[in-house]
């Protein structure tokens, strides 16, 4: 029994210094170091890498264009025997799908999509909840009641995040407006900051984003205006003028899902999470009045207790049409397919 015992525990100790480390991938759409989305994802990465250690391995490409270039990149990963494959844009939806098709034994993950497989699933963020909350910041912190958006694309998750900003807004200035400029561009520093100075120059004392560089809050500082940030805490470029941020927090549930891969218990359910699940978050600078700082953080708690809804009616768009009536709530579908702009915001669709 003693030599039987013995050789289990050599097997057990042999498989263990043998086993392979999960293998992860990630695609970006961008430099690791824009500052902002994909760098934020790479935190995420490398948060994954310190909390499983010698138990993972991952790598990354920069820079994938949203277009068949990305199947070709994606499958690359998984005929090289990678476990786990984040793709981190939502273009990258169909070629993530088009490949988990083709490699059933490799788990895919696409961030901001809606389309699933066996072997792929979805993450996202309620980005509108801290959305919200930045708009609260920038209604009290408007002077001349025009407030510059810099946007990328006329895409649902970028209309939603604008109008929960507005709303936001509106909850504590009526009065206020918040002029949108699109970009086309995820990254772009020059097109972004450009942007941004033609609504400046159109007398918005404030700016906020959906860009993945801080050339808009730059733009703010050189303008003596105040700005609201994304994707990351980015404080350091335009410390004169940032109010703060909705912000990603990718590390935690990078980590989950490996860990999930590695015991078995991975599954293809949709997660959307928010301000309760910690991976997007709110961070407020110290130009923020006390009061309203203070004020925001109580709104916070009202959002992660459920008890305030940003989307809660009566909501109407900018064309005057009633959307939702007095304590309506639109649905999960209906908030990923927006594509109409409340009634403060002046933008073109």
């Amino acid at each position: 029994m003693k030599k039987i015992l013995g050789l289990v525990f050599l097997v057990i100790m042999v498989s263990l210094i043998f086993a392979e480390p999960l293998k992860v991938a990630f695609v970006y759409i961008g430099p690791a170091g824009d500052a902002g989305w994909t760098f934020e994802h790479d935190r995420g990465r490398l948060y994954l890498e310190e909390a499983l250690g010698d138990d993972v391995e991952t790598q990354f490409i920069e820079n994938v264009p949203e277009s068949s270039e990305a199947a070709g990149v994606i499958q690359g990963y998984a005929r090289k025997g990678f476990d786990l494959i984040f793709t981190t844009s939502f273009g990258y939806m169909d070629p993530t799908l088009e490949v988990a098709k083709k490699y059933p034994d490799t788990i895919f993950m696409h961030c901001s999509g809606y389309k699933t497989n066996e072997n792929m699933g979805t993450y996202f963020g309620r980005m509108y909840q801290p959305r919200y909350l930045s708009g609260l910041i920038a209604g009290e912190m408007t002077e001349d009641n025009l407030i510059g958006y810099v946007a990328a694309f006329p895409i649902p998750e970028v209309i939603r995040g604008i109008n929960a900003f507005a709303l936001g807004v509106k909850a504590v200035n009526p009065d206020a407006k918040i002029k949108v400029v699109w970009t086309n561009t995820w990254f772009d520093p020059t097109i972004e900051k450009e942007a941004a100075i033609s609504l400046l120059d159109l007398g918005a004392d404030v700016i906020a984003q959906h860009q993945d560089s801080p050339a808009a809050q730059q733009a703010a500082q050189d303008y003596g205006a105040y700005c609201i940030g994304y994707d990351s805490d980015m404080n350091a470029f335009a410390p004169e003028a940032y109010l703060g941020a909705p912000i990603w927090d990718f590390g935690p549930y990078y980590t989950k899902i490996a860990e999930s891969v590695q015991n078995g218990t991975w599954t293809n359910e949709p997660f959307w999470g928010g301000l309760d699940t910690g991976i997007v978050k709110l961070v407020i600078s110290d130009l923020v009045p006390e009061d309203v700082k203070e004020m925001v953080l109580e709104k916070q708690e009202e959002i992660i207790d459920g008890e305030l809804e940003p989307f809660a009616g009566p909501i109407y768009d900018n064309e005057g049409n009633l959307k939702y009536a007095e304590g309506e709530l639109p649905t999960d579908e209906e908030l990923l397919a927006m594509d109409w702009f409340v009634d403060n915001v002046e933008g073109n669709l």
